[in-house]
């Protein structure tokens, strides 16, 4: 019988590379892998490359600044940490000694204005952070906007289908067999949302997509401040 493959074991604090050092360091200080992601301006999901794939050495600088700020000056304020670590983080080279390409996924908004971005539970619980260049660039273009969200029925303050909740959309509400719902919010049709509006609500949410959306749903009187969205949606269109 062939021998079962090992497991992979994890990696002791003397084997960390420096940037999950640094990390560790600002989770001692009460910041979270999602914290100090949006404090770099990258997905979650690099932050735990520090510790599993040995990434994270373009970050080293901003991190010490951060670190430094953290412990010695006092700054707490994650959009002030953010901006500390923007001015200190180094982009990767090529062999060659250029600058690489940032490896990311495009923006794609057509001529049109026309764009779409959708996240799910696992993107949503981390920020949404992939819809963030989608809302900034469609601010930069003055586009439209409008939303698709999911969650619990007894999230919604409206019965489904109340023109008070998403006056105007024609689209059908959508109900899943798992008590959830998904509504549409804005459209062509009725002229949808300034994209500049939530650009600057995500900016305020310290980038977090999901907490701007969730908080505008809740100051319009939409939903509930417990429900959570299990589904996000954003498409955008150029103003007639």
């Amino acid at each position: 019988m062939p021998s079962r493959p090992r497991r992979k074991q994890p990696r002791t604090r003397a084997q960390l590379n420096e940037a999950a050092r640094l990390a560790d360091r600002l989770q001692q200080a009460g910041y979270t892998k999602r914290d100090i992601a949006r404090i770099i301006d990258r997905d979650p999901s690099l932050v735990s490359q520090f510790y599993t794939k040995n990434k994270g050495a373009a970050f080293v600088p901003a991190l010490q600044q951060v670190l430094t700020a953290v412990e010695t000056g006092g700054i707490t304020d994650l959009p002030e940490l953010a901006a500390l670590a923007a001015r200190h983080t180094q982009r990767r080279t090529t062999a060659a000694g250029t600058r690489a390409r940032v490896r990311t996924k495009a923006v794609l908004i057509t001529p049109t204005g026309s764009g779409t971005g959708r996240v799910g539970a696992q993107a949503i619980a981390s920020g949404s952070a992939r819809l963030r260049p989608l809302i900034a660039e469609a601010a930069h273009q003055d586009l439209r906007l409008a939303l698709t969200v999911r969650l619990a029925k007894t999230g919604y303050l409206h019965p489904s289908g109340a023109r008070t909740d998403s006056p105007g959309i024609r689209r059908d509400v959508i109900q899943r067999a798992d008590h959830t719902e998904e509504r549409s919010y804005g459209s062509a049709q009725t002229g949808g949302f300034d994209a500049a509006d939530f650009a600057r609500r995500v900016d305020a949410a310290g980038g977090d997509v999901t907490a701007a959306v969730h908080h505008w749903l809740v100051e319009t009187g939409r939903i509930r401040e417990d429900a959570q969205i299990l589904h996000l949606e954003v498409r955008t269109w150029r103003r007639r």
